[in-house]
């Protein structure tokens, strides 16, 4: 059985992205074939490349807010890397219902909160806010309701009582490293039950 060809969506440093490609090493089911980010200066693009990894940006910026145009771009340069799951890292442009459809049981993404809890932006504040005794992060499938697709894994973490915005954020970032590669390794097998780890390492 050939490995599984993995693309990997970026708008930032790369961080995930570089424990994932890191992790698709030696008896790994899945192999890298693609980083993709909606920002030419995406710090992200230029670890891939480092890695081995082919790189390509489509900048958003240059279709005018035209999503349809965008995102037509961005499958043209995805049908050429041809994989069989996306990995969105850190990628903060909202799919559209067509184009997520198109990637139906294929496109993973990690976030930064204990789904279905906090969707969106701002994770560590608002779990600040609530008051909350437990944080973490979430690997779903994407689907066209935000943040909403069925659960793959979860880490969690406990907040503590001198934890910041930036502190939080920082812990839940260690664990995202450490719980997406473990779940990507096991979609690569065809296990898609979800996965928990709890605490910090």
């Amino acid at each position: 059985m050939s490995d599984l060809r993995v693309a990997v969506l970026l708008s930032g440093s790369g961080s995930n992205m570089e424990a994932l490609v890191r992790s698709m090493t030696g008896d790994h089911p899945a192999r890298p074939v693609l980083v993709l980010s909606d920002r030419p200066e995406a710090g992200g693009l230029g670890r891939a490349r480092a890695l081995g990894v082919p790189a390509v940006a489509v900048d958003r910026l240059a279709f005018g807010g035209d999503r349809g145009r965008f995102e037509a771009a961005l499958a043209e340069v995805l049908e050429q890397a041809r994989p069989d799951l996306v990995c969105l890292a850190g990628f903060m442009r909202v799919l559209s219902p067509d184009f997520v459809a198109g990637w139906a049981g294929r496109m993973l993404n990690i976030h930064p909160s204990l789904l279905p809890r906090h969707r969106g932006l701002h994770t560590h504040r608002r779990v600040l806010e609530a008051g909350e005794r437990e944080h973490g992060c979430t690997v779903h499938e994407v689907t066209a309701e935000l943040d909403a697709g069925p659960i793959l894994g979860q880490a969690r973490i406990d907040v503590r009582p001198d934890d910041t915005e930036d502190s939080l954020a920082a812990r839940v970032l260690a664990r995202e490293h450490v719980l997406y590669p473990a779940v990507l390794r096991r979609v690569a097998q065809g296990v898609r039950g979800p996965l928990l780890l709890d605490g910090d390492d």
